[in-house]
């Protein structure tokens, strides 16, 4: 059982730390990978992805409400062995640090091309994590808060896009299914990244002041996920034509230029700066949640020791092995299985298992 008073995060928070590290960078990418399958059907392959991943929420709440006031590795070890929850600890230690080394990285290479292209990206990356330490290490409560304020501070960006609908082709989006369903149903597999974060809610859960709202946050936080990556990707739809939209790699940023305001020239530029903090939203907790996992193994009362090896390490490995965009496609891809096993199959096999053992165990009770 972890310490959880002085740490509670409220209801608001939990659903913003969630929906935080989903609604991140894949948000620049998902209308032309979606584009690049379903065409522009693939707002529909957003809607199936809902549908799951609400499934696997209410599997995860499903689980942690038979030890509210533990995480995952200790309701493991109670059921299945101390060495099971080490195990499972391990392994989503490794992936939860895969997952921020990924957004950092692509942040730092976004920035590089957009921004300051003189910049070396070791230098960008130790900029970026000094800010990272001093919220991370205060804990949940204080990184909860973090995206709490930055959510609401980022609810201005949507408005901006609708400037964008003064060129807006809605012909573009029909027919409906004029592929049919299938491309729609291969391009769900592309919105098993943008949504992966969904198990942070093993390690959040406990800290949750009112875990009776634990449902109704999970769902709005998923709710809200999709609501971003559909606005998104209809805006795109809606302003480049269906052959066109594929040839930007970032079409959520390429859009931007068609925005013209007297008092700025390139509107993109500040966007992308602005952006930094949205992807923070992921980075940073993915961050606490790795190191949360390392000290949970080694028994250790906070996580600050661990952040700064991590930190160091990464600026380290950064400066030795130069990371490029098409070695970041092939990490995120790799990712992006990993996560569907760890994220989407283990819940709900996890769910099942303990509801058929305390059903067993009922039994031999009576």
């Amino acid at each position: 059982m972890i310490k959880t008073k002085g740490n509670e995060i409220t209801t608001m928070q939990f659903i913003c730390l969630i929906s935080g590290l989903q609604v991140s960078l894949p948000v620049l990418s998902i209308p032309s990978n979606l584009s690049d399958t379903a065409g522009t059907d693939g707002w529909i392959s957003i809607l199936i992805g809902w549908a799951i991943s609400l499934i696997v929420s209410l599997a995860i709440v499903g689980i942690m409400k038979k030890r509210p006031q533990d995480t995952l590795f200790d309701l493991a070890s109670h059921y299945m062995g101390k060495w099971v929850g080490r195990t499972l600890a391990l392994l989503f230690m490794f992936y939860f640090l895969s997952l921020a080394v990924d957004t950092l990285t692509r942040s730092v290479l976004i920035t590089k091309i957009w921004l300051l292209g003189n910049t070396p990206i070791y230098l960008l990356m130790a900029l970026i994590l000094v800010p990272t330490y001093l919220v991370a290490c205060n804990g949940p409560r204080i990184v909860g808060r973090y995206s709490e304020l930055m959510t609401l501070m980022s609810l201005w960006i949507p408005f901006v896009y609708l400037f964008t609908l003064k060129e807006a082709n809605v012909l573009h989006l029909f027919p409906i299914l004029k592929h049919g369903v299938a491309p729609v149903l291969q391009a769900v597999k592309d919105t098993i990244y943008p949504t992966l974060g969904i198990t942070a809610a093993f390690v959040f859960y406990p800290y949750l002041k009112h875990k009776e709202k634990a449902t109704m946050g999970i769902l709005l936080a998923n709710t809200l996920t999709t609501a971003a990556y559909m606005f998104f990707t209809l805006i795109c739809y809606l302003y480049f034509s269906p052959d066109e939209i594929n040839k930007y790699n970032e079409p959520t940023i390429s859009i931007l230029k068609s925005i013209e305001f007297k008092f700025i020239e390139r509107i993109e530029v500040p966007f992308i700066s602005y952006y930094l903090l949205v992807f923070s939203l992921s980075w940073i907790p993915f961050l606490y949640l790795a190191t949360f996992c390392s000290r949970w193994l080694l028994n250790k009362p906070d996580n600050r020791s661990h952040l700064r090896i991590v930190c160091a390490a990464i600026v380290v490995g950064i400066y030795f092995f130069r990371p490029t965009f098409g070695w970041s496609n092939s990490f995120e891809a790799w990712i992006g299985k990993i996560g569907f096993w760890l994220e989407y199959a283990f819940p709900v096999c996890l769910f099942l298992v303990l509801a058929v053992y305390t059903k067993w165990k009922g039994r031999l009770v009576q």
